[in-house]
């Protein structure tokens, strides 16, 4: 019997099989879908582990808070670069150098509001609690992303603070970079009314410590250019799937003012997320009502200028 050659086989009709796909591109497609699903675990795993070495050895909170941003800004823009929701969307290295600036005003504006609220705290002199951090804890969780999410919300509905925080979505691009975008006076109003009610409570410092590092945490994985699923967490965190709608120019999707918990967003009807919900497109529809980002001056004066129409 004579052998088939490929060639009689095509002309015979004969089906051929299917030839398989090449071992380099299953292992990249394998790694791609596995990093998608334990990005956020291995941040959470990372906060553990934070929150482990410093209550173990007893290191600076501070310290410890510092050191935390900085590996948390790196995975992310690690894991932008090997899962990213757009490509389009990767800071370049002008970006990166502006956005430093713009951490360094974030961090002076949270600053400033801490040491507000000591001052207030020293002042009203608050008995510390007793509770213990297991009940601690999930007060200062539940209070800090109240008034976060109070703030942030009347940022949107109130003219006046859209100015502040308007500068924030002008960018149309969102990445684990510009995450620090924004106007030190909203960074300061944000963090006053998220601390103070703790202080005031006589919250531990070591529970401010861990609900720090959680925000921290939350904060910049929402902002994250990254194609992750997290599934039903959505429904209990903030996450990257649920931001991008918060950033979208279509007002009716644009909820979403929680980067922590999702409760409060439930609660007040600004929860619009779905598996596959997508915005078709982020920023402010008049882009010219808000100075470039890159001039960061410009943006710093910009609430002081009149006429500035209201969220665009």
């Amino acid at each position: 019997m004579d052998t088939l050659t490929p060639s009689d086989t095509l002309d015979s009709g004969i089906a051929q099989e299917p030839t398989p796909p090449q071992t380099k591109n299953t292992k990249t497609f394998s790694f791609a879908t596995l990093l998608r699903h334990l990005c956020y675990p291995l941040l959470m795993l990372a906060v553990c582990l934070t929150l482990f070495i410093g209550f173990t050895f007893d290191i600076d909170f501070g310290l410890c808070n510092m050191v935390f941003l900085v590996g948390t800004i790196a995975y992310l823009a690690l894991c932008e670069r090997l899962i990213p929701y757009k490509k389009q969307w990767h800071p370049t290295a002008k970006e990166w150098g502006r956005d430093a600036i713009y951490l360094i005003l974030t961090m002076m504006g949270g600053a400033s509001a801490v040491a507000v609220v000591f001052a207030i705290a020293a002042v009203v002199s608050p008995k510390e609690s007793t509770l213990g951090l297991w009940v601690e804890v999930p007060i200062a969780i539940l209070l800090t992303s109240l008034g976060s999410y109070i703030f942030h919300r009347a940022g949107h509905d109130i003219p006046f603070l859209w100015r502040f925080h308007g500068i924030h979505h002008a960018a149309d691009k969102i990445n684990v970079s510009n995450n620090a975008l924004n106007h030190i006076a909203d960074v300061f109003g944000r963090r006053l009314l998220a601390q103070l009610p703790l202080i005031l409570l006589g919250i531990s410092t070591p529970a401010l410590f861990i609900v720090s590092i959680f925000n921290t945490a939350q904060g910049y994985f929402s902002h994250a250019n990254v194609d992750v699923k997290i599934g039903w967490l959505n429904y209990i965190v903030g996450s990257p799937e649920q931001h991008r709608l918060h950033h979208s120019k279509d007002l009716a999707e644009a909820g979403h003012f929680s980067v922590d918990i999702t409760l409060w967003d439930f609660l007040f009807k600004s929860y619009f997320w779905k598996k596959g919900k997508q915005p078709k497109e982020i920023g402010v529809t008049n882009r010219a009502s808000f100075p470039p980002s890159n001039n960061i001056w410009k943006n710093i004066i910009h609430p002081l200028r009149r006429n500035i129409t209201y969220r665009q």
